[in-house]
């Protein structure tokens, strides 16, 4: 017995020989900056802003709220994180032996021609009956010795399964809070330009009863009153459009927050988007640690890391040792009885795999082939992130100018019109030239809510670009 516990001391010390290698982060090319940096704010400073410190809304605040808390797709990311919570749990044990009870009776029945019947040995002459009763109460131990690490990279591999998954969940969040301030952004723009549209027609409605007054009195022709209808028509035709567009966002934007169809309650204030002051690009370096999507990937690499060094451990000697011990009898009578009843077994071998079909050696190429594909992975992740942050970058930089051109563009419009109302009254100014100032004038208001909007949603995806605030 002490030769049996020594030998499994020397053994057990190789534990501290493991194999497998130290996670190591892949290298990865780095620009010192983003392309396109002058456009926004720099700074060195990493830290991500809140979502409720970037959308100070509070409309959009209460709708975001509801999305991660009813969302079908976030319920769904809670419960993978549970399922890998209890993976973990189970990892955490797998270094401990298995222990098992159980109880046990059997009879047997010998025939005569059988070893111990009559004709053979005739056990029934020693016992004094033709059948043999068992009766045992056992426990029994198995345990495997983690002498070339498996079980403790096994835990590595699991641990980083499950902070993968908990950044799968900020991934899911940060996708499904921009989702919902694009879409409530995109119902803002929809109530502007609805209000756009009937303020247009209101003013397309004027020139028409002007026209037609004059085409009464002799002074306009039918054609110029047809013209001035037909302008009418065309932007009356904008409406059931806008209002149809309208109507569906806020059904998908209900289903966002895994509600049935319903209105969508609006801020009273309709301002445009301002993004926070505080809000900067900082270093390329930061999405390392700031992108959930980054992160991901690299516990995804970190495990499989981890996933070698328990496929090669599956190569060498396993140790194991099997213990068991219990009541014995062959009789009811006295099976209880102690000392005469005990038993007990201990045993430890050691299992070199010769030959597995090649599986074992399958196993462990395989699984660091699975690395360097994670490896790869987890570099196109962060040059796409870079790409993402620099065009964000680039699309706030062009809409801040294009907003400009196209607000100027309008106030040149709205004096137009003015001019072109007075100049037409007084016969100055054919109907065309008011009717293609009026398309013009709510061409453009549109196009200047539109883009807008267009920048609401570059700040926002600029935002979740950099990683998303939690």
């Amino acid at each position: 017995m002490t030769k049996i516990l020594y030998y499994i001391l020397i053994l057990a010390m190789f534990s501290s020989c493991q194999i497998g290698k130290d996670y190591v982060r892949p290298t990865v090319a780095m620009p010192q900056e983003f392309r396109g940096n002058n456009a926004l704010q720099q700074s060195k400073d990493s830290t991500l802003l809140p979502w409720k410190s970037f959308f100070t809304d509070p409309a959009l605040q209460n709708i975001i709220d509801n999305v991660l808390q009813r969302n079908y797709d976030m319920k769904m990311a809670l419960n993978t994180i549970q399922i890998n919570d209890e993976y973990l749990k189970e990892s955490k044990t797998a270094w401990l032996p298995s222990v098992s009870a159980g109880i046990g009776t059997s009879r047997n029945y010998y025939s005569d021609n059988s070893l111990n019947g009559v004709n053979g040995f005739n056990l029934s002459n020693t016992i004094g009956t033709k059948r043999i009763e068992d009766y045992t109460l056992n426990a029994g131990l198995s345990w495997e010795i983690d002498i070339w690490g498996k079980v403790k990279n096994q835990k590595k591999a699991m641990l980083n399964e499950w902070l993968q998954s908990l950044e799968v969940r900020k991934v899911l969040q940060t996708r499904l809070i921009a989702s919902a301030a694009s879409s409530y952004y995109t119902l803002l723009m929809l109530d502007e330009q609805l209000a756009i549209a009937r303020k247009n027609l209101a003013l397309s409605d004027n020139t028409v009863k002007l026209i037609r007054v004059q085409f009464e009195n002799g002074e306009a022709t039918a054609l110029a009153l047809q013209q001035a209808e037909v302008q009418y028509k065309s932007t009356q035709a904008i409406i059931p459009d806008l209002e149809q567009e309208k109507f569906i966002q806020e059904n998908a934007l209900n289903v966002l927050m895994g509600n049935n169809p319903d209105k969508i309650a609006l801020s009273e204030i309709k301002a445009n988007f301002i993004a926070p002051q505080q809000l900067t690009s900082g270093v390329p370096a930061s999405l390392m640690s700031n992108r959930p999507d980054v992160r991901q990937k690299e516990f995804e690499l970190r495990a499989a890391s981890a996933r070698i060094g328990v496929a090669q451990a599956g190569l060498y000697p396993a140790l194991n040792i099997t213990a068991s011990g219990g009541l014995n009898s062959f009789q009811s009578s006295n099976w209880l009885n102690i000392p005469g009843s005990l038993f007990g077994t201990l045993a430890g071998g050691l299992t070199e795999p010769i030959f597995n079909k090649r599986k074992l050696k399958t196993a462990f190429n395989v699984s660091k082939i699975a690395y360097e594909q994670k490896t790869e992975e987890f570099r196109k992740t962060v040059l796409q992130a870079t790409k993402e942050v620099s065009d964000a970058m680039v699309k706030v930089e062009k809409l801040k100018e294009k907003i400009t051109i196209t607000t100027s563009k309008n106030d040149l419009l709205q004096t137009a019109i003015n001019n072109a109302g007075l100049l037409f009254t007084n016969g100055q100014a054919n109907y065309l030239e008011v009717i293609l100032v009026e398309q013009n004038l709510i061409e453009n208001e549109l196009n200047l809510s539109s883009l807008k909007r267009q920048e609401a949603l570059a700040y926002i995806e600029f935002y979740r670009a950099l990683g998303g605030g939690q």
